[in-house]
């Protein structure tokens, strides 16, 4: 198993954990937040290269909601 795969699957039992844990989408508002700061502190830990790559990244993602919100489906 490559390792791409291997944190999707990672990824997916996380999703199944925090839906099981809490069934209304709206709470897990704090989940992505979490996530997302976790991210933050391991792109800063290796240098303000990936610190900059990252607010990049943020900003690729709000485009990617963007457009989930207008069309109805992810890329």
């Amino acid at each position: 198993m490559s390792k791409e795969d291997r944190l999707r699957e990672i990824l997916n039992e996380v999703a199944q954990e925090i839906a099981g844990a809490q069934s209304n989408p709206r709470t897990w508002l704090s989940w992505m937040v979490y996530l997302l700061a976790r991210l933050e502190e391991q792109a800063a830990k290796a240098g303000s290269a990936n610190r900059e790559s990252y607010v990049e990244m943020l900003s690729a993602l709000q485009d990617e909601i963007r457009n989930r919100a207008r069309t109805g489906g992810w890329n």
